[in-house]
């Protein structure tokens, strides 16, 4: 009986333990969420420089891998949808980096070409995780769209890294396909991202976005979401206003979901040209 006791007491100090470790872990992600969420564009930039549009952001954990970016100079305005290496803590530690990578580049640079700057991100990125191309390092990164949109001309650069850029014109849908290749180290040969530079229309609609929403696994057979019904859905809301849009992006999201675990971080950016 008292050996009994005495496991008993010593299993309600493991699960205080393991309940008191557990809220200190919860504590720092949190106040992690926080940091990153500072670094994040607040919406007084959002809405000034991006006035017509909705920003879908949905983190898988906590503290997230994927993190979107804006930047204004002068008439141009940049923005950018960025997918890191993993989710979680990982994911969040690696968009800490590509965001101060970002801002210093571009503070840096005054010649405004959307593939300068992801090749000078490739290049910040491997030397910080010390990426040399040997054998055992790591392969961590990030996956990215690109944009720098001029305000005056209505001239738009696109630059990818896996990421691609789709734009809906007098309802059709239309893909730019990015370069197959990441910000950091691959099994490809590196080379110069490609710079894609179109002129935009006034109501054209923008979207750009990390992969975490067609991935999803859900529906009645378990089942990816894929990318096709991803741009019909996105042709089919195309006309609302961003408000409209981006609620019925969540609510399709999450009645595709239902029950299934959220797989990767969410995020899609959409913008129209006024």
């Amino acid at each position: 009986m008292l050996q009994d006791k005495k496991l008993y007491r010593e299993l309600l100090r493991q699960k205080d333990e393991i309940a008191r470790q557990k809220k200190g872990i919860i504590e720092s992600l949190q106040y992690a969420r926080l940091i990153q969420t500072v670094l994040l564009p607040q919406q007084s930039v959002i809405n000034k420089t991006l006035s017509d549009s909705f920003i879908l952001y949905l983190p898988r954990d906590i503290v997230s891998g994927d993190f979107y970016w804006i930047s204004e100079q002068e008439e141009n305005i940049l923005f950018a949808a960025v997918d890191c290496t993993g989710h979680g803590v990982p994911g969040a530690f690696m968009s800490i980096l590509g965001i101060t990578s970002l801002n210093e580049i571009v503070n840096n640079n005054d010649k405004l070409k959307a593939n300068r700057i992801l090749n000078k991100l490739r290049e910040k990125i491997m030397k910080s995780l010390h990426q040399t191309g040997k054998g055992g390092e790591s392969k961590d990164g990030m996956d990215i769209a690109f944009c720098i949109f001029n305000r005056k001309t209505r001239v738009l650069q696109y630059a990818g890294a896996n990421n691609p850029l789709y734009y809906i014109r007098q309802n059709t849908m239309n893909e730019i396909k990015p370069d197959k290749m990441p910000i950091g180290i691959s099994g490809v040969e590196e080379k110069s991202f490609r710079n894609h530079v179109m002129k935009m229309r006034k109501g054209d609609m923008l979207y750009i976005f990390t992969d975490g929403y067609p991935d999803q696994f859900g529906g009645p057979k378990e089942k990816k979401f894929k990318y096709k019904p991803f741009r019909n859905l996105l042709l089919e809301i195309h006309d609302k206003n961003m408000e409209e849009q981006k609620e019925i992006l969540s609510s399709t999201f999450f009645d595709w979901k239902k029950d299934y675990e959220q797989v990767d971080d969410i995020l899609i950016i959409g913008v129209r040209i006024n």
